[in-house]
């Protein structure tokens, strides 16, 4: 990961610590290649926001050839429709309650719309909220490929998007998430395999009650490069757009396409082969363990942050040329992306030798309803 070393050399003196650093370069390539990819297999490309939540970066990915975007919340959906985004897919099965209700009718009625639903509660839901409307909102029923999250057994879609249709919905297609193609690197392929089985077999199960899967959706960053062919319409990769070392763990990333790390000032010394540095939860969130670590810094041997308390980050230093100073600034790259950005109000964006300097505002931080 030179890159992002050369990154923060550039950036010496210029910024504060700790801040998420996006390399622009970087991850401007990571766009062209995952819409490349996507263009190649005639997918459309729907990126995730929620790893981002910057209306800079996604219209980054909609001029380089998204069809659209996909929201978490309803909160989110909000930011980025009244930034342009109309069309938008909320992948989530909201509860249509409380604010809930009134937002994803007026949503519904400004923007091309799509909602997740996996429960016949939810959609009467729904139903309600948008009854009389302009617009029938367009519902996707989620179906359960593995992951045992949310979603219903794709056998079952039929019977859900019938059910949708007569309460005034309109059922456009399906939807599934593989999560457990994160479980390991050789887990991928399989939990891309269970996911086009599953949408196959929802696909199917729409066709028998009279209804077309004009959506047919799939994601995410840990399988998408397994993701080829029909039925399947487009794809919801979010991660790609940065990389982290969960997802160089797995296979799906090489270290040239992590494009966002955090600066971070090493603070006190005074424990032999440990170092504190000024990044903790509240900057990193606490994914990790302390055998595989809680983020990496970059150019210390071992470099784990071995554990992390709200404002401090215990970093293991043996004691070799490379026991970082105190006062010394190092490159910390994250497991998990998304929930750092969300910790922060501004992206520091740069290129690969640290020159130039933008902020972006985080537009949909804490936008969690």
């Amino acid at each position: 990961m030179h890159h992002l070393s050369e990154a923060l050399m550039g950036l010496h003196g210029r910024i504060d610590t700790p801040e998420p650093v996006v390399v622009l370069d970087t991850m401007r390539n990571n766009i062209e290649r995952m819409q490349s990819f996507a263009g190649a297999r005639g997918l459309a490309l729907r990126p995730h926001v929620k790893t981002h939540k910057c209306i800079e970066i996604g219209r980054l990915q909609r001029d380089a050839g998204a069809a659209g975007i996909t929201a978490g919340n309803v909160a989110e959906a909000e930011v980025f429709a009244a930034h342009g985004f109309d069309d938008i897919f909320l992948a989530y099965p909201v509860w249509a309650a409380g604010t809930k209700a009134a937002r994803i009718r007026h949503l519904a009625e400004t923007v091309d719309l799509k909602v997740g639903v996996d429960n016949r509660p939810a959609i009467d839901r729904l139903a309600v909220a948008t009854h009389g409307s302009t617009r029938r909102l367009q519902v996707v029923v989620e179906v359960d490929c593995g992951a045992h999250r949310s979603g219903i057994s794709p056998d079952r879609a039929g019977d859900l998007a019938r059910y949708a249709a007569a309460t005034g919905l309109d059922p456009v297609g399906v939807y599934t998430y593989p999560g457990h193609g994160g479980s390991a690197r050789d887990a991928r392929a399989a939990a891309a395999r269970d996911q086009l089985d599953a949408l196959v077999t929802s696909v199917r199960a729409l066709e028998s009650v009279g209804i077309e899967s004009s959506v047919v959706s799939a994601g995410s960053t840990p399988t998408v490069q397994y993701v080829d062919g029909s039925p399947i319409t487009e794809i919801r990769p979010g991660e790609y757009v940065f990389c982290d070392l969960d997802n160089l763990g797995l296979g799906a990333c090489g270290e040239e396409q992590i494009a966002l790390f955090v600066p971070s000032t090493v603070v006190s010394d005074n424990v032999p082969g440990q170092a504190i540095v000024d990044v903790g939860t509240k900057a990193l969130g606490r994914e990790g363990s302390p055998r595989k670590g809680y983020g990496r810094a970059l150019g210390v041997e071992d470099g784990r942050l071995l554990r992390l308390n709200e404002y401090h980050g215990f970093l293991s230093t043996p004691d070799t040329a490379t026991r970082p100073r105190v006062g010394g600034v190092l490159a910390i790259a994250p497991n998990h992306v998304c929930p750092v950005v969300n910790n922060f109000d501004e992206l520091v964006v740069t290129d690969s030798r640290g020159g130039k300097i933008e902020r972006w505002a985080v537009a949909a931080r804490g936008g969690l309803s």
